[in-house]
């Protein structure tokens, strides 16, 4: 349980830090001035298409943290056998590190209007997301080649099922990614393809966050976390 707290307390920090900026405690029918004197009462403070992904971001937060929760209450039961986690996982993690920095680089470029640098962070965070999945595969392939299947034992299953739920996550983000670098790569617009950039480096930053509490569970260093801070605390 003590890693779904630790994943949920993040997710919380993240929404109260997003709802403190959207005044939801003002009152704008008793301000007086113009309303463009007062950020937040005219047109919205966030464009449509970033609350849309961070509804999406919440719902699937919400899933993972089920499977996190399910995780941690199966593990306890007496047929539950751990299974050795792959040392290749430490490398796509590296991978998916890296992918995310690369389509920071990309948000920073489009900001300041440098459209080579825009194109090149796409496209290394691209190609580093992809290059995660496959070493996914391996991993898989690594597993079974040592009899590691899926009904074997409900540690497999759960390894198989939460691997494969954050893969096909982030296979939806490269569709995303891949539209807005064909937009770049055609010379759009800085302005009109900004807005892009900056919601699929969010994406990626929270698959990255996932993978990094997913990958605590599995190899179980999230609960030790979890009990050194606990100490600390008392």
């Amino acid at each position: 349980m003590s890693a779904i707290v630790l994943f949920m307390a993040v997710i919380a920090i993240i929404a109260g830090w997003w709802l403190s900026q959207q005044r939801l405690m003002s009152k704008p029918w008793l301000e007086e001035g113009p309303i463009g004197n007062y950020p937040g009462t005219g047109a919205a403070t966030w464009p449509a298409a970033k609350i849309g992904l961070g509804v999406f971001l919440a719902v699937a937060g919400s899933l993972f943290a089920l499977f996190i929760s399910a995780y941690s209450m199966r593990m306890v039961m007496v047929d539950w056998r751990t299974m050795p986690v792959p040392g290749l996982l430490w490398f796509n993690t590296g991978v998916l590190v890296v992918s995310s920095v690369a389509l920071q680089w990309a948000y920073v470029a489009a900001r300041r209007d440098d459209m080579g640098n825009v194109i090149i962070g796409l496209c290394a965070g691209g190609a580093s997301a992809i290059t995660f999945l496959i070493g996914q595969l391996l991993a898989w392939q690594q597993l079974r080649a040592a009899g590691y299947f899926v009904a074997s034992n409900p540690a497999n299953s759960f390894f198989y099922m939460i691997t494969a739920a954050h893969g096909l996550h982030l296979m939806g983000g490269l569709v995303a990614l891949g539209r807005t670098t064909a937009r770049v790569w055609r010379g759009a617009e800085m302005a009109q393809v900004r807005l892009s950039v900056e919601l699929c480096a969010i994406y990626w930053h929270f698959l990255l966050l996932v993978w990094l509490v997913l990958l605590g569970l599995l190899t179980g260093w999230t609960d030790e976390f979890v009990d050194i801070c606990r100490r600390l605390l008392t």
